[in-house]
């Protein structure tokens, strides 16, 4: 991953912090990642001691593997897409299950240049924690080149899992 050293110690510092939540709770995470394209736990796995509490990811990139690892309904794909809260919310779910995991995080999107359309731009991502019981997704659309919308797709899907763990 191609990043800047400043963009690449914020990515690490807000790793750090999530694995030491998930420490502290003695629970886990797994990701299940498409437009990141494994960017997520890139970063945790440079976390010394993110074996602990990180349990894995799966970088599900076409719909086939979104249904075969992931569990991620045809029905959701043929009628919202790939980018969209409900195949996150399912990603999640499955990537949880998958892992055996307390939390887990999932992302979809459209990092560009292009794919994009009116309804679905490029920089729109949807993203979604999961816990036992709970399920937040949300979506942005980030500005920037493809990497600036991986990088802060990372951010914002590690800052969400950590204000969930905060609570």
């Amino acid at each position: 991953m191609v990043t800047s050293q400043q963009n690449w110690a914020q990515l690490i510092s807000l790793a750090t912090v999530v694995g030491e939540a998930l420490t502290q709770k003695k629970q886990t995470l797994a990701t299940a990642e498409s437009c990141t394209g494994g960017g997520i736990g890139y970063v945790i796995t440079e976390v010394a001691g993110s074996s602990a509490w990180f349990n894995g990811g799966l970088i599900t990139y076409t719909n086939a593997l979104k249904q075969q690892w992931l569990q991620v309904p045809e029905s959701v794909l043929n009628s919202v897409g790939a980018v969209s809260a409900e195949c996150v919310a399912a990603m999640a779910q499955g990537a949880r299950k998958a892992a055996a995991a307390d939390w887990s995080i999932a992302v979809s999107g459209i990092a560009g240049p292009g794919g994009g359309s009116a309804s679905k731009p490029v920089g729109l991502v949807w993203l979604s924690i999961a816990g036992e019981n709970y399920c937040e997704t949300l979506s942005e659309v980030f500005t920037g080149d493809r990497q600036t919308v991986r990088e802060k797709t990372i951010v914002k899907a590690l800052s969400v899992l950590l204000k969930n763990l905060e609570q």
